[in-house]
């Protein structure tokens, strides 16, 4: 058990340090955390309306602080280019993100058209039933990518680093509360960018 967290920490430590330099980025995360959180106690409720918390709160938010607020250029905290980290990333990189974010916002427009998703459910007559439609399929998506690029990880690494992975991406709302909850205020200070320290105070 304590390889596998290590395993975890240092996928959480690369996350942190080559993707989440921009203080706003991390007040974004913070705000996803906090939105995925209440997603999480929300599924035992409604799954359809915890996926759409989700995806339109935690997702939109957290896509933003990468694509609009982190930096693109050669990233001399860590001396990587960004070329070198996106090849090296665990998870979903900008491109396997594009795709997965493609597919997240064709299927409503695929649902309006095909209410019945090809014969696959039950079509929807009411508004709201559409929502629940629509939270449902990306509540299936969310699940299918995890396990997908877990599994495909596992084939890539090993199986320990794929779920290694997975656990991260699980516990990300709480890690991210835990280490960005500062960020806002050091946004407020006109800190634009984290030192990016470790946990014994290091620069990276």
């Amino acid at each position: 058990m304590g390889e596998f967290m290590k395993k975890v920490e240092t996928l959480r430590w690369d996350d942190h340090r080559y993707y989440h330099q921009c203080r706003i980025n991390q007040t974004l995360h913070l705000i996803s955390a906090i939105s995925f959180l209440f997603a999480y106690g929300l599924v035992f409720v409604d799954p359809a309306a915890a996926a759409l918390v989700g995806w339109l709160v935690g997702m939109v938010t957290r896509q933003s602080g990468h694509i609009f607020f982190e930096p693109r250029g050669y990233d001399h905290i860590n001396g990587a280019s960004y070329e070198h980290k996106e090849s090296i990333k665990a998870g979903f990189n900008m491109n396997r993100k594009a795709v997965l974010l493609s597919v997240w916002l064709a299927m409503p427009v695929l649902l309006f058209f095909s209410p019945s998703l090809f014969g696959l459910i039950e079509p929807s007559t009411t508004n709201a039933g559409y929502l629940h439609d629509v939270g449902m399929i990306w509540f299936a998506l969310g699940a299918s990518g995890l396990v997908l690029r877990t599994i495909h990880l596992s084939f890539l690494r090993g199986p320990s680093w794929g779920l290694a992975w997975a656990t991260k991406i699980v516990t990300d709302p709480f890690h991210n509360v835990a280490i960005y909850w500062k960020s806002p205020l050091a946004l407020l200070r006109g800190q634009r960018y984290d030192p990016i320290e470790d946990t014994h105070g290091h620069h990276a």
